[in-house]
């Protein structure tokens, strides 16, 4: 059986992230999912406290599981992660090594802060399964 660690915040919910994820079912039937959802600082809300980036991020969690749930997809689990998504995944995986793959989903070039800060070269570099990366689009 295959384990995925899916890390997502703003796209957790995108058509683009249940494709990719639909598209490992398709290939793997028995794969599992679980959904990372970093706690980044939330930028509509001026002064953000690390309770309310959590509270968003856990937010994000519960509508990625229920817009999944009527793709097809069951998350194994959905956890809120350290606010850097490197940090998160590392966490994760630190804390259950038997991930076969992580896909990180973000927000395309030149929109996402994720990659400007070089989070999939860096997550590649730390850790030692493939890392696969999902484009999409924020929903809201």
């Amino acid at each position: 059986m295959a384990h995925y660690l899916v890390v997502a915040h703003q796209t957790a919910d995108s058509p683009e992230l249940a494709a990719a994820l639909r598209a490992v079912r398709a290939r793997l039937p028995d794969a599992t999912f679980v959904l990372v959802v970093p706690a980044t600082p939330v930028q509509h809300l001026g002064g953000w406290t690390e309770g309310e980036a959590r509270a968003v991020a856990t937010e994000t969690g519960t509508r990625a599981e229920e817009m999944l749930r009527r793709h097809g997809i069951e998350l194994a689990a959905v956890r809120v992660g350290d606010p850097d998504p490197v940090n998160a995944a590392a966490d994760e995986w630190n804390d259950h090594p038997d991930y076969d793959e992580v896909i990180l989903s973000s927000l395309p070039e030149g929109v996402s802060r994720w990659l400007k800060v070089d989070a999939y070269d860096r997550l590649v570099r730390r850790l030692t399964v493939p890392v696969t990366h999902v484009v999409a689009q924020a929903r809201h």
